[in-house]
Order: structure tokens, then C-alpha cells, then sequence
């Protein structure tokens, strides 16, 4: 949408600057400041990522310029040993050094003489959840006035695209993050030894992370689900209903003690201004009334109006393909809504799903390891019509309903069953079925067999007959991810109960076949339903046009969008996708291609596999770089197993090489 608009001229001063470390590191910023700032100094907002700030001056730009024509500076920071930092590359993400270099980042930005010694934290994803970790600290920088974590979450373990639900995943971002890591600073890119061992020779993440299969100190550190006191600043919370970490704004609304402001609209993992899907909305006007509260000490009334704006999802046909979804906005005094009632809807024999709970009874469920393609790739996209993936699960449907219905917040599945081989994971979707018979996807979960004290609840939610008496060692809640629909009047709901998510969730390694009960003491749904109400609606404007750098563009997709499925008659199936996007800039031209794979046999779900592959080549003046990785990751039923290579190439001529080969014991996946 902002292609379209007319540009911006020019009016942020940008200017380079180190900054200095207790042991002698420099991390390098960019600072983005209004005209005047030396002489009329400003508050500023820092942004601190691993994301080599110098190969995304552009965007920097764009979002950095809306704060510097309202009175703030920006401040977009290089990671110790990323991008132009200088320092070893960390040894994983939200490291305990990363964090100790950001209160020394903040400090030194509150005693630069063109700011007035408040500073704010803003950024999407990394940049989110590192606002929340550094306003965690114990004490938290004195300059730091507030947060605004965009795309973020509260829940290392179980939010995070490493272990989504608590179960193994394995995406683009374990691919990309390991091939970035590897690359010298932008726009020289240094082949000496010293920056080679450094970052080409550093261990990959994703060993790290393989190592770290279950819930314990490695997570929850940084995990703010485990104490929402320990939140010691005020902050602004965005989320888009089709993100994969929706579900922490939830939580932080309930239960933070500072002052909290959401907004949740139609989008994925984008900021609202360049959101897809839409509509996009200028949100930084609302992010600038936050910041003016608490780091100018001006009233704006934010702390008088509803504390969320959320984006209510009308009934729409599946399809990823669309650009604005229907809906429209609201504000709420309280997230959930105080007048939010729970629904229970019993799963009955013949596949009904009904208030009331009917006799009981039993299905069995077998497992097949390749299901649940339809359902996306980490509960944070669009998706085709889920009538695939309920082909391989129990589905039991509402009967049409007589009115509108409108949910908001998060459903809660409680299983009731068992299975006769373990591990064995749980999901459920569900999902709004149309008089014609397509199923959309509304929202989704899963979880693994294992209790979980720190987010099971201590006991189900009571029915009409109160809390159900089945035996406590079969009953499995499974909260699903947050979200907003409204179900209309003549179609049914359904809930769908699966064992596999694949390639979303890697398969376990075992056939079974799982059992679920059924009526009064079975399984059922609860859903968070909002009755009507008079509510005021939030007004945002459209996108305003951004400040652009002459000579710098970009062009391609590097994100899964398009994946290809091939099943055989041996059942087998693979799904791959291939992405690729390039950058140009004054001093050369990066592009950048990415592979990823995804292999399993229904029969032999232990020997699953997926191999990724990625190329950067750069084009300086006098050279072309070529650095390359692959990655593979297998298994059998005690084990996996994984490789990763690197290779770089100085004009065609193989330089260097490194490779990493690893085997881990399987624990409860």
C-alpha cells in the first residue's frame, strides 16, 4: 500500500556512530534524528537486532523517519558480534551479554547531547522480545520510559518458533538465521581471519536449540510467563491475528502490573503500516501518543480509553491468497472482554458437537504421520480449505447455527482418551464450515502428552453438570492459539482432533492409534464467547508515505509462500518450497535463495527428514562472494540426527569450508 503513495523528501538526519563496551567492544547504531535535535534535544527509541542494520537501511529508514518528523529520535543497534559490531557472535538468541550490552546502549543513548535522557524500546519479533526481557530486568535501566513489542511473545519454550506448542519445529528461520550469522560486515565484507573464525566459524545455532528439548532454565529466563511482576515498564503490545506469537497479549493484559495497551488487527508477522494481510493501518500515530505519555510526560488520555483496539474477523471463504480481510475494528476495556462467557459444546457420537452431552461413548483416532499440510506452517498464516487435513482427523460439527456467534480470546479443547504408544502429540482446529461445505481455519493448537504445570489448569472448566468426574490421568487441556471470528448464522462449527501436524510439528517417531471419549465425561470444546455490545471503535488512518534512500531497492520473496505437496502410493510424502529476493544498494548488489524439504512415511514416522538449502551472493565492484549452508536433519526412533555445512566461494574459487555433524537423544518428540 505505501508503494503506492507519493514519497516523502528527505528530512531525517542519519548519521553512524559506535558505541562503547565496559570490555572495549563497539556495537555499531544508526541514528535517525529530526533536523534540529542538537539544538532542541529529543527523546529516543532504540530498536537493537541481530539483523545487520547497514543491509536494511531502507526499512530503517521508513519506520525510523515518522518518529524524527514527531519530535523523537530512532536508534537501530547491531548485536554484539552481527552485523557492523564488533565482538564474537552470541551463542544463541537473548543472551544474558546481549542483554547486559543493551543497558549500556540505553544508557549511553540517554547522555548523548541531543536527547533529553528518556529512552523508549521498539521492534517486531527479536526486537519485540528483547523490549520485554531488558524491561524485565532486575533493576531495568533508569532511562528506559516504555516498551512497544510488536509480534512478540511472553513464553520462550512454548511460543517461540523453535519449540511451537512445546513440540520440535523446524522452519525457514533455522535455515536463515544460521546463513546470516556467517556473513562479515556490509559494505566491505572482510575476509580476514580474525572476522572469519568469528562468524564463519561459529557453532550454528540450531545445535543449541536441539540440545534444549524440554522446558527448564535455558527458557525460561527469559520467559516473563513466569512472573508478570517482574515487568517493570509500561508497554504497548501489537499482534496480528495470523501471528504465531498472538496468544502473550493476552496473558501480559491479564496479568502484567503496568500499564498495558494492545492492539491485535488482521495481519501475520509485519508491522501494521506494511501489513499483509490487511487492511494496514498507520498504527505509529497511536505508538506516538504511547511514547509521548511516558517519555514527554504530555497526557495524552491514553491511560482514560479502552485498553485493547482489536480487529473483529468476519467469515471469509479459505483462501491465502487474499490481501484485506472482512472485519472491522472495536475497542475493549479489558482483554478478554469482562462480559466474555464460556460455551461448552460436548464432542458426541456421529461426529456431533452439541451442548448437550449425549451418551457415552468412544473413537479411536489412527495416527498418520504426514497429516495437517492444510493447516500451515507455525499457526501464523493464512490457509486453504481445512477439509484435507479433517480427512485424517475425528471431526464432530455443530448443527447450523441460529444466530451470529462471535468468539474472541482462546478456546480451550479438553481431551479426554489415551493412546497406545508414546510420545503422541494432541492438536485441534477449529474451523467455520459454510453452507457449501469449506472450512476455514478460525484457530489451532497442540501440545505433547506430558503434564505442564506451568500453563495446564489445575481442573476443567465446569459444564452443565460441573467439573466432569472422568479419571484425572486422561484428561489433556489444549488451549488454541487467540482468536477473533464471528461464526454466521447457518453455518456450523467444528472441532478436529488429530495426533499429527506435519511439517508443522515434527512427527513422533512411533505408529499408534489413540482413543477418545465421548459425552458427559468425554471430550469437548470450550468457547470464549462475546455477546454483543455497544462498543466505540477506533479510527487509523492509511499508511503515510516514507523518507527513501536514493540507490537502495529490493526485490523478490524469501519467505515460504508457495509450497509444492507430492504424495505416493507408497505413502510417502515430501513438501518442499523455494524462495529467493535480492537487494541493491550504492556500493553492490546482495541476493539471497533459499530451499527447504520435508520428507516422511506414514509407516516409518521415526525416519523423518528435511533438508534446507541457502546461497548469499554478494557483488561488490571487484569480486563476487558466494557463501552457501545445508542442512539436514534426520532420525530413527531413539535419535535425531544433524548436519549443517558451509562453504564460501571468492569469485567462483572455493576459500573455506566448515561442517558440523551431531547426533541427540530424542526427549518426548
Amino acid at each position: 500500500m505505501t508503494d503506492r503513495l507519493p514519497r516523502q523528501p528527505l528530512t531525517t538526519v542519519v548519521r553512524e556512530a559506535r558505541i562503547p563496551m565496559a570490555d572495549g567492544v563497539a556495537l555499531a547504531v544508526a541514528l535517525y534524528l529530526p533536523p534540529d535535535a542538537d539544538a532542541v534535544p529529543v527523546p529516543v527509541v532504540l530498536e537493537y537486532l541481530p539483523y545487520r542494520k547497514d543491509d536494511a537501511v531502507g526499512r530503517n529508514l521508513e519506520l525510523n523517519s515518522y518518529l524524527t518528523r514527531r519530535g523523537y529520535a530512532g536508534a537501530r543497534v547491531d548485536i554484539r558480534g552481527t552485523g557492523n559490531s564488533e565482538g564474537e557472535l552470541p551463542a544463541g538468541e537473548y543472551t544474558e551479554q546481549e542483554q547486559r550490552d543493551a543497558e549500556a546502549v540505553i544508557t549511553w543513548l540517554a547522555d548523548q547531547p541531543w536527547c533529553t535522557g528518556a529512552v523508549g524500546m521498539w521492534g517486531i519479533s527479536w526486537g519485540g522480545f528483547n523490549s520485554i526481557q531488558i524491561a524485565m530486568r532486575q533493576p531495568h535501566p533508569p532511562a528506559l520510559r516504555a516498551i512497544i513489542a510488536c509480534e512478540a511473545s511472553d513464553d520462550m519454550f512454548h511460543d517461540d518458533v523453535h519449540y511451537i506448542d512445546g513440540l520440535l519445529h523446524l522452519d525457514e528461520y533455522a535455515l536463515m538465521i544460521d546463513q546470516l550469522n556467517m556473513l562479515p560486515p556490509s559494505p566491505r565484507y572482510p575476509l580476514d581471519e580474525e572476522t572469519l573464525a568469528r562468524r564463519f566459524d561459529a557453532e550454528p545455532w540450531l545445535l543449541t536449540w536441539l540440545g534444549q528439548q524440554q522446558d527448564g532454565p535455558y527458557w525460561l529466563h527469559n520467559s516473563l510467563r513466569t512472573d508478570y511482576s517482574r515487568l517493570a515498564v509500561p508497554a504497548l503490545l501489537i499482534a496480528g491475528w495470523w501471528d504465531g506469537y498472538r496468544d502473550s497479549v493476552f496473558r501480559m493484559a491479564q496479568h502484567c502490573r503496568v500499564p498495558v495497551r494492545a492492539l491485535i488487527g488482521p495481519w501475520n508477522h509485519t508491522w501494521p503500516h506494511t501489513a499483509n494481510p490487511g487492511p494496514a493501518i498507520e498504527w505509529r500515530a497511536l505508538a506516538v501518543r504511547w511514547l509521548d505519555h511516558w517519555l514527554k510526560g504530555v497526557d495524552t488520555g491514553m491511560l482514560d480509553e479502552p485498553m485493547a483496539d482489536v480487529y473483529v474477523q468476519t467469515w471469509r471463504p479459505p483462501d491465502p491468497d487474499l490481501t484485506e480481510l472482512p472485519g472491522y475494528w472495536r475497542s475493549e476495556a479489558a482483554l478478554p472482554p469482562e462480559r466474555t462467557r464460556q460455551q461448552v459444546l460436548y464432542c458426541g457420537a456421529g461426529g456431533s458437537l452439541a451442548a448437550d452431552p449425549g451418551p457415552d461413548d468412544a473413537v479411536t483416532l489412527r495416527y498418520v504421520p504426514s497429516a495437517g499440510v492444510e493447516a500451515g506452517h507455525w499457526w501464523g498464516e493464512l490457509t486453504v480449505d481445512q477439509r484435507g487435513a479433517d480427512a485424517f482427523s475425528l471431526a464432530f460439527d455443530s448443527a447450523p447455527l441460529d444466530d451470529d456467534l462471535e468468539i474472541l480470546g482462546i478456546c480451550l479443547v479438553e481431551i479426554h482418551g489415551s493412546a497406545d504408544a508414546s510420545p503422541l502429540n494432541w492438536f485441534a482446529r477449529v474451523s467455520d464450515v459454510a453452507p457449501d461445505g469449506t472450512a476455514t481455519l478460525v484457530a489451532g493448537g497442540g501440545r505433547s502428552e506430558r503434564p505442564d504445570p506451568l500453563r495446564d489448569p489445575e481442573e476443567p472448566v465446569p459444564g452443565p453438570g460441573g467439573i466432569g468426574s472422568a479419571p484425572e490421568a486422561d484428561w489433556l487441556p489444549l488451549p488454541l492459539h487467540a482468536c477473533s471470528w464471528v461464526f454466521p448464522r447457518g453455518h456450523r462449527i467444528r472441532l478436529a482432533i488429530s495426533n499429527a501436524m506435519w511439517p508443522m510439528i515434527w512427527p513422533t517417531p512411533h505408529p499408534a492409534t489413540a482413543t477418545v471419549r465421548l459425552g458427559r465425561t468425554g471430550t469437548r470444546l470450550v468457547l470464549p464467547v462475546v455477546p454483543a455490545e455497544d462498543r466505540p471503535a477506533p479510527a487509523f488512518g492509511d499508511p503515510e508515505p516514507a523518507e527513501t534512500l536514493p540507490g537502495v531497492g529490493g526485490w523478490g520473496e524469501i519467505l515460504p509462500v508457495r509450497w509444492t505437496l507430492v504424495r505416493d502410493d507408497r505413502g510417502v510424502a515430501a513438501i518442499s518450497w523455494r524462495g529467493s529476493s535480492g537487494s541493491q544498494y550504492p556500493w553492490g548488489r546482495v541476493t539471497d535463495e533459499e530451499y527447504l524439504r520435508y520428507e516422511v512415511a506414514d509407516d516409518r514416522p521415526a525416519e523423518a527428514s528435511a533438508r534446507g538449502e541457502a546461497r548469499t551472493e554478494v557483488h561488490l565492484p571487484d569480486r563476487l562472494l558466494t557463501f552457501s549452508s545445508v542442512l539436514e536433519l534426520n532420525g530413527d526412533a531413539g535419535s535425531l540426527r544433524y548436519r549443517f555445512r558451509r562453504e564460501l566461494r571468492h569469485d567462483g574459487a572455493l576459500i573455506r569450508e566448515r561442517s558440523w555433524e551431531r547426533r541427540f537423544r530424542r526427549d518426548g518428540h
